[in-house]
C-alpha cells in the first residue's frame, strides 16, 4: 500500500531483458537508503517487489504482465521515474490509497501553465474513467492528485509547484504515456452497489 506522495525522482540506470521480461535498475540513494531485499517500492505508480539493493541504487524485476500493462516497458536507461516505499504502519496516509495495481495507460492530451502551476489533461481508457469523479483522486506515475475537470474521454488534474519540480509531472509534453490506477474506494463501492441489486 502506497500513498502516492513521491518520496524520491529516481533515474534509470539500466534495463536489461526484453518481451519475456526485465530488470530494472535505479539510482535512488534516499529510497534505497532505508530498504531491503523484498520491499516493495512504487515506480512510476506500480508496485515492484525489490531484488538488488545496494550503493544507492535499487533493482526489480518486471514480468511480461507488468510490461504490457504498464508503460514501464518505454523505459530507457537515464529516464526518470517516481518512486515511493511502501507506507509503514504508524505513517501519516498524506496522499490517499494507492496500491501500485495500475488500472490503465493514459496519453497527455494537453499540459497548460496555469500562473505557477498547470492544468494537464489526460485521455484515459473506459476501464479508469467510470471510477474519475471531480473532485476525487486518481494516481498519475504514482502520484496522488486530484481530478480537477472531466471532458468526454479525459480528465484534468492541476498541479502546483512542488508537484511540477518533485516529480516526473513537470516534465509531461502532450502524447506521453501514463500509469493510471483509479481511487480503490470506487471499486469497493462499484462491487457492493452491483452485488447488491
Amino acid at each position: 500500500m502506497f500513498t502516492g506522495i513521491v518520496r524520491e525522482r529516481a533515474r534509470i540506470r539500466s534495463v536489461e531483458g526484453g518481451a519475456n521480461g526485465v530488470r530494472l535498475t535505479l539510482e535512488a540513494p534516499g529510497v534505497a537508503a532505508a530498504a531491503a531485499v523484498g520491499d516493495s517500492v512504487s515506480v512510476g505508480g506500480v508496485c515492484l517487489t525489490a531484488v538488488e539493493v545496494g550503493d544507492g541504487a535499487l533493482a526489480f524485476d518486471a514480468v511480461p504482465e507488468t510490461l504490457a500493462r504498464t508503460s514501464l516497458g518505454g523505459l530507457r536507461p537515464g529516464a526518470e521515474v517516481n518512486v515511493e516505499p511502501a507506507l509503514r504502519a504508524g505513517e501519516p496516509l498524506g496522499g490517499h490509497y494507492v496500491q501500485g495495481h495500475v488500472d490503465g495507460v493514459g496519453r497527455i492530451a494537453s499540459v497548460e501553465r496555469e500562473g505557477e502551476g498547470a492544468r494537464v489533461w489526460i485521455e484515459a481508457p473506459a476501464e479508469v474513467l467510470r471510477y474519475c469523479v471531480s473532485k476525487g483522486s486518481i494516481a498519475v506515475d504514482g502520484v496522488s492528485l486530484t481530478i480537477a475537470g472531466l471532458e468526454g474521454e479525459s480528465f484534468a488534474v492541476a498541479l502546483v509547484p512542488h508537484t511540477l519540480a518533485g516529480t516526473t509531472l513537470g516534465a509531461l509534453e502532450p502524447g506521453a504515456r501514463v500509469n493510471l490506477e483509479a481511487d480503490v474506494l470506487a471499486k469497493y463501492v462499484e462491487r457492493l452497489v452491483v452485488s447488491s441489486s
